[in-house]
């Protein structure tokens, strides 16, 4: 257990700089954002610190400018909607390390927030640079950790900085986070079903085998599954195949046994980039040469879904097809439906961030499950190992 924001007495925060490491990095679009998820999310937080009279010094990255300011990757438009979302005075100053922020964040009325640029303009970022990290410890007279889909990356703003400021915290994010994760590894109420998606086995073979003997079932889609499916025989025609994760789809499959769904059907179509290209059902076994799978088929969802509505646990991440075209999404959102039946049937349900949280935000269904990850990486590293980097740097409770 970690120490949490919450558990620090009121009289801690009043009047004092609060730098807070929160995760912004969300699409922007002529200067504005386009998904505000992200921060939305960090409002409770925020909101905390602002009731207990603290002063919050925010600090983000944004996209990959390899060290570099780059306009375009600015959180100046973050500044802004954040203001409309808190109602409150947001201030923004760049750059993240200069004595111009260390004066900004002293100069703080209490109501207001700061935001710091973007966090990786600075090449010491990535580096976890230890002058870095203790420039970016003179923002604050505490840290506070809220940006869980950066906590397994060793980066100055979300590592090294605990070198140098105490105590160091959760935020009322990453706690619920820890706590819904901590709970899948730790005491998951059987049946437990994990559904896998997605286009890749070799990125999450590392949770999938660690989940394997957890789980009574797993459920797997997406392009994911055609390599599966050609490691058990089936011919695959064009469809996206991980070709050199073939021998560790076999061990999975040899290990997993029964307890591995693959589809009985798929969606087919022989040009998935073309809007007006023909697209059927056929079962897995029948994917013609010149056809690629897109989704899983109808037979599939049926199956899958009632697998997941009999849950009493459930986890899943990665779509189950190409769902950023509307004609290939409906396996996606089947799955986010039955996971919803499942959550209101008391069934505890948590989705793994990346693509997945955003096909069930998508469905219109994000309240209607347990739990949505707000990190897609971070949540797959900790189910998988138990801790991050980011967290094993802050207080114990």
């Amino acid at each position: 257990m970690k120490r949490s924001l919450g558990a620090v007495p009121a009289q801690e925060l009043h009047g004092r700089r609060v730098l807070v490491r929160v995760d912004y990095n969300v699409p922007l679009r002529d200067g504005r954002v386009t998904d505000s998820t992200r921060v939305d999310a960090s409002l409770p937080t925020l909101e905390l610190l602002i009731e207990r009279r603290a002063r919050p010094v925010l600090l983000s990255h944004l996209g990959r400018p390899k060290g570099e300011p780059r306009p375009e990757m600015s959180l100046a438009p973050v500044a802004d909607l954040l203001a409309e979302r808190l109602g409150r005075e947001v201030r923004f100053v760049a750059p993240c390390d200069g004595s111009g922020a260390v004066e900004a964040s002293r100069a703080l009325p209490d109501g207001v927030t700061l935001v710091l640029e973007n966090t990786r303009f600075l090449p010491g970022e990535t580096a976890n640079d230890a002058d870095l990290a203790r420039r970016l410890a003179s923002l604050g007279d505490l840290y506070v950790s809220d940006a869980f889909g950066s906590l397994h990356r060793t980066h100055a703003s979300t590592v090294g900085v605990t070198e140098f400021l105490r105590p160091a915290v959760t935020g009322l994010l990453v706690e619920r986070e820890l706590q819904a994760l901590g709970r899948l590894r730790s005491a998951p109420e059987a049946p437990f079903r994990v559904a896998f998606g997605g286009a890749k086995i070799s990125g999450k073979i590392e949770l999938i085998e660690a989940l394997l003997d957890r789980s009574d079932q797993l459920l797997i889609g997406g392009a994911m599954a055609n390599t599966f499916i050609k490691a058990r025989g089936a011919g695959t025609g064009q469809s996206l195949v991980e070709e050199d994760a073939l021998d560790v789809a076999e061990r999975t499959l040899a290990r997993g046994g029964d307890r591995i769904l693959l589809p009985e059907d798929v969606i087919v179509t022989a040009d998935p980039g073309e809007p007006e290209s023909p697209a059927w059902a056929t079962p897995v076994d029948e994917i013609p040469e010149d056809a690629a799978a897109v989704d899983i088929g109808p037979q599939t969802r049926s199956t899958y879904a009632e697998a997941i509505r009999g849950s009493r646990t459930f986890f899943w991440n990665g779509p189950m097809g190409m769902f950023e075209q509307a004609r290939f999404a409906e396996g996606t959102f089947a799955l986010a439906r039955a996971a919803a039946a499942a959550t209101r049937d008391g069934a505890f349900t948590v989705i793994g961030g990346g693509d997945s949280a955003s096909a069930v935000r998508a469905s219109g269904l994000m309240e209607s499950v347990t739990h949505v990850s707000t990190g897609g990486g971070a949540a797959l590293e900790f189910l998988a190992k138990g801790t991050l980097p980011g967290v094993e740097a802050l207080d114990d409770a």
